[in-house]
């Protein structure tokens, strides 16, 4: 079987931001806040990031704290949810007016999120926006992998995040979600504080903040 290897970790969710406090989060010393709290993202231009949602927020963010990649390097982004708030939104928007307004369209799809990294960073080696099958992690780490078989690249950005979901919607959820953005670089090359993906335990019952707790807890993959 052929091995990859896990690298260049970074992180983003409300009232945990730095390596530090990812580290006591990882512990169990420090929790992830369920609020609609936002990365600043000063170094983009304010009519730029002032539309933007807190998921994209989030993954502009993680993007950013991954640079730099390299010109061809893809970007595999994946969620459970997407733009769930501004769906939301266009769904009561539907329902009570009858019709949809293009401004409140046009950041709505699912993904946005990772097409506003690209954009905002002059990014040009193509992104995928993918839902992970059967509402499994273990999906979004395999399809990574096929994509690095491929033959394409040498290594791609594995992105995930998902924002707060509304509170009209939490009806839906036994346990509500937090909300997450999290990357890092998947290559088929050792490289140093490496994290071999094999090395990973208990993967096809793993959860996004399992998998993240899982590589923040091996002491390796220093972003």
């Amino acid at each position: 079987m052929i091995e990859t290897y896990i690298h260049r970790l970074a992180a983003w969710a409300p009232g945990i931001e730095t390596p530090g406090e990812w580290d006591e989060w990882a512990l169990g010393k420090r929790e992830i806040l369920s609020e609609t709290k936002t990365p600043e993202l000063t170094y983009t231009d304010s009519t730029f990031r002032r539309r933007l949602s807190q998921i994209s927020k989030m993954s502009i963010q993680v993007i950013h704290d991954l640079l730099p990649i390299k010109e061809n390097t893809k970007i595999l982004f994946f969620s459970f949810r997407g733009e769930l708030v501004r769906e939301y939104q266009l769904y009561r928007m539907l329902m009570e007016e009858g019709a949809l307004r293009p401004a409140a369209f046009s950041l709505s799809g699912f993904n946005t999120p990772v097409a506003l990294a690209t954009i905002a960073f002059g990014l040009k080696g193509g992104y995928s926006a993918l839902y992970p099958a059967n509402n499994s992690f273990l999906s979004c780490i395999k399809a990574a992998q096929a994509a690095l078989f491929s033959g394409t690249s040498e290594e791609l950005v594995l992105l995930y995040a998902d924002e707060l979901v509304p509170e009209d919607c939490r009806y839906f959820f036994s346990e509500v979600p937090v909300p997450l953005a999290f990357g890092f670089i998947l290559s088929q090359k050792n490289q140093p504080s490496s994290i071999p993906l094999s090395s990973l335990k208990n993967l096809e019952n793993d959860t996004p903040l399992g998998f993240l707790r899982q590589i923040l807890l091996s002491g390796s993959c220093s972003s």
